[in-house]
Parts: C-alpha cells; sequence; structure tokens
C-alpha cells in the first residue's frame, strides 16, 4: 500500500536528468556518498502527494534534504506542527494540491536530490518552469524559485507561452516579477527615439535587398499609431510631428525628382528598368506614408506635393499603361486616393481651381485604368493585388462625388455633361452628384430669392 512508485517519478524526471547529463541510477561512488529518493532503507520520512481527483503517492524522502531546500516542510517537520506516524516511525507529510501541479511536485522533490544546485539546464522548457515556480513558491524553496525566474527571465517565449506567463506570474508576487520585465511598459522618451530612429529608416529609400526590413518598420510604425484594442503608444506630439514631416519631404523631394527625369524623356525613361523600379518602390513608401501623416495631422505638404506634381505623375503612369504595368498605376490610385479623400472631405482647404485641377487629371485616368484592372484581375485568379481592390475603387468613387458637388455649379455640369458623353460611364458612378445637382439646379432660384428676402411664389388668380 505504502510502496513508492518509482516508475512515475522515473517518467517525470527522466528528461529533466537527461538534459543535466545525471541518470536516474547513480555511479556507484555516488552510492557510498549520497542518499537517494525514494530509498526506503535509509528515508525517515513520506512526503503524500495528493489531489481531490484521486491521485495519492507516497515518496520515500530525507527529513534533513527536505528542511535544508524547504522552508515549508522545515515547518511541516518542525516541532511545533503535529506530524503523523506511519509504519515504521516514520513521519508522513500530506501535501494537496491541483491536479495540475501533481507532476511538478514530484519533480522538485527529485531536484532536491541533485548533488549540485539545480541550474536552469535543470527546468526543460517554459511549460516546467511555471508549473515548477508555482510549486516552488508554495513550498518556499527560495533557491528553485530564483533559477525557475532566472530560467523565465532569460529564454524566448512563443506566443501561447507568453500569454501563459502573463496568466501565471503575476499572482505569484515580488519573487516572480523580474519574470516580466520584457512585457513592462517603456518609458515615453525611449519610444519617441526608437519611433524617430524608425520612421528616418522607413522613408530613407533603402537599397532593395533592405526591402523587407523597411516594410516591417513601415507596418510597426503604423501599428504603434493606430488606435485598435489598445490605444496608440505614441502621441501626436510636436517633436514626433516635426521628425515625421522632415522625413516624408525629403521621401516627396526625391520623388519629385524622379518624375522630372521621367517626364523629360518618357519612351527612353521607360525603358530604363532601374528608374521603374525606384518609382514603383516610391509609390510603395508613398502609399504607406499617405496612412502615417493621416494618423499625425501633418498631411498639408504631403497632399499639396501631390496635388502640385499630379499632371506629371499621370504622365508617367499613362506611359507605364502603355508598357502593361498594371500595378504601377494601381499604386499611383492608392495615393491619389488618398490625396482626394483629404481634398474632398476637407482635411486640406484648396482653392477652387485646384479641386476642378484634380477632378479633370484624375478622372480620366481612373477610367483608363479600372477596365484594364477587371480585365486582367478576371483572367488571372492569382493577381490577388489586383483582384481585392474594392475598397479603393469604392474610396476614389466617394471622393470625387464629395469634391465635384463642393464645386461651382456650372464646373459640375460641365463633368457630369462629360460623363454622360463617356463610354466608362458605370465608372465612377456620379449618380449621387447628378441627382444633388439636379435637386440644386431646380430649387436655385427660388431657395436664393428667398435669401433675398423675395417672394419667387407666382402670383395667383
Amino acid at each position: 500500500m505504502y510502496m513508492f512508485h518509482a516508475c512515475l517519478i522515473t517518467s517525470i524526471v527522466q528528461p529533466i536528468c537527461k538534459m543535466k547529463g545525471k541518470s536516474l541510477t547513480p555511479h556507484k561512488s555516488m552510492w557510498q556518498k549520497f542518499i537517494l529518493i525514494g530509498d526506503r532503507t535509509t528515508s525517515d520520512v513520506v512526503v503524500r502527494i495528493r489531489t481531490q481527483e484521486g491521485r495519492d503517492d507516497w515518496i520515500y524522502c530525507h527529513s534533513h534534504i527536505l528542511v535544508d531546500k524547504s522552508k515549508y516542510f522545515a515547518d511541516r517537520l518542525s516541532d511545533s506542527w503535529p506530524t503523523c506516524q506511519i509504519l515504521d516511525s516514520r513521519n508522513c507529510v500530506e501535501v494537496h494540491c491541483e491536479e495540475s501541479d501533481f507532476d511538478h511536485h514530484i519533480v522538485i522533490l527529485r531536484l532536491f536530490y541533485f548533488t549540485s544546485d539545480v541550474s536552469v539546464t535543470d527546468i526543460g522548457s517554459v511549460k516546467n518552469a511555471l508549473g515548477i515556480l508555482r510549486v516552488a513558491i508554495h513550498l518556499v524553496c527560495p533557491q528553485i524559485v530564483s533559477t525557475c525566474v532566472g530560467y523565465l527571465e532569460a529564454v524566448p517565449w512563443d506566443e501561447s507561452e507568453e500569454e501563459e506567463v502573463l496568466k501565471v506570474i503575476p499572482g505569484m508576487g515580488s519573487q516572480a516579477e523580474a519574470v516580466l520585465a520584457r512585457l513592462q511598459p517603456v518609458n515615453p522618451l525611449a519610444v519617441i527615439k526608437i519611433f524617430i530612429s524608425a520612421i528616418q529608416f522607413a522613408t530613407s529609400s533603402p537599397p532593395s535587398s533592405m526591402n523587407d526590413l523597411k516594410v516591417s518598420s513601415q507596418e510597426q510604425l503604423e501599428y504603434l499609431l493606430t488606435e485598435d484594442d489598445d490605444a496608440p503608444l505614441l502621441t501626436a506630439a510636436d517633436e514626433i510631428k516635426m521628425e515625421a514631416k522632415l522625413c516624408v519631404n525629403g521621401l516627396l523631394m526625391r520623388f519629385v525628382s524622379l518624375v522630372d527625369s521621367l517626364v523629360g524623356d518618357l519612351q527612353e525613361s521607360m525603358a530604363e528598368a532601374g528608374k521603374i523600379e525606384l518609382f514603383q518602390a516610391y509609390l510603395n513608401d508613398l502609399s504607406w506614408t499617405s496612412q502615417i501623416v493621416t494618423k499625425l495631422e501633418i498631411s498639408s505638404d504631403f497632399v499639396l506635393t501631390w496635388v502640385e506634381t499630379s499632371v506629371k505623375i499621370v504622365k508617367v503612369a499613362e506611359e507605364a499603361c502603355r508598357e502593361s504595368s498594371l500595378h504601377i498605376q494601381v499604386k499611383v490610385l492608392e495615393v491619389a486616393a488618398k490625396v482626394l479623400e483629404a481634398i474632398g472631405y476637407g482635411t486640406l482647404i484648396l482653392p477652387t481651381m485646384k479641386r476642378l485641377q484634380m477632378v479633370k487629371v484624375w478622372l480620366p485616368f481612373v477610367r483608363l485604368v479600372k477596365p484594364s484592372v477587371d480585365s486582367v484581375a478576371s483572367d488571372d485568379d492569382n493577381d490577388m493585388l489586383l483582384k481585392s481592390n474594392d475598397e479603393l475603387w469604392q474610396s476614389l468613387e466617394s471622393a470625387f462625388v464629395s469634391i465635384i458637388l463642393a464645386l461651382p455649379s456650372s464646373d459640375q455640369a460641365e463633368i457630369l455633361t462629360e460623363w454622360f458623353e463617356n463610354k466608362q460611364i458605370r465608372y465612377p458612378d456620379l449618380t449621387e452628384a447628378f441627382e444633388v445637382w439636379c435637386y440644386r439646379s431646380k430649387v436655385a432660384k427660388r431657395r436664393l430669392a428667398l435669401l433675398d428676402g423675395n417672394d419667387p411664389t407666382p402670383n395667383r388668380v
């Protein structure tokens, strides 16, 4: 009934022993020098580990080792604590635990008998360390607690392990606080410094060999500024805005310079693969930048530069269309959509002529690109970049409608007349703009007369 289950301990601690190079069966000389857990002939105490689910094991131990390694056992085996004696005059210490901690109790008892201090290599894994640490804190084993904390503080965690650490460690008190060091909030000054360094790199147009690093930096910077389940890590402080403006303006200057060089000799420029690749790389960066300047509320320079360069950009992009570079045109429209939204929704106030010019420049180009994209996307099921642009087309259409409806009615009439006469009447769909124009035009005299204080209602007999 009271036999020690050697097979159970072997199955639990064998992996740990192997990691340290220890054998479960010590060398002959160790038998002469050291005592062993489970040695009934020399044991003077039984540790009985029990769970509510019915697991019950009796482990033959030695009181001087338990007292030396654990304050819990030292208290339980002291004269002031009533003990229960069993056969052979051995003391019995009952330990009740949760089912999930049962094996970890046995592991800790085995660790008590290591001939040297327990080291991090004896732990085995994050999961083991958390379980052993939980039990070591309960049994008040400072050396094992320190080892587990050191292990958890030093090793990498995967996502599931990190969630487990967050679930377990906070309830263990100050002894385990060091484990959470990597998850603590960062000093705001450090956040600003890393943001500035990262945005300088992300907008520096590094060589294509560093593209993965650049894209990763851009994604993380956008994440830091995004409000989701958590508040943004960064706020639009003056220092951040100023540095971001400098970086964005530098990128814009390089882009405008490249556009100027491409427009100078379109045919020759399009034949230069390096320039086209650079043009596309700049567009990728500007597409990301348009998100950042919006979040930081510093989009004015970005929008104004794009407006001033729009005619040249369209010329280059149209030539790219003839070269069947649809991905370039789509990327151009991604940036243009952000600019048109800023104008259409009043984020940046532009004179009437500038707003009219943007419609006249970009509306024909959108009509040129959309059918080509639809045709290619329907033929090529693998080209997800071209297939997944419904949001882009909707954004462009909404922006055009907003800009048009804010123009003088005569300009609206001109644009809508051209829309009806165009073969691409289906996109962008300006029906909403036409309906509003019809209503405004029909009631214009009456509404304006009311404002002047005149009664526009005709006399009736």
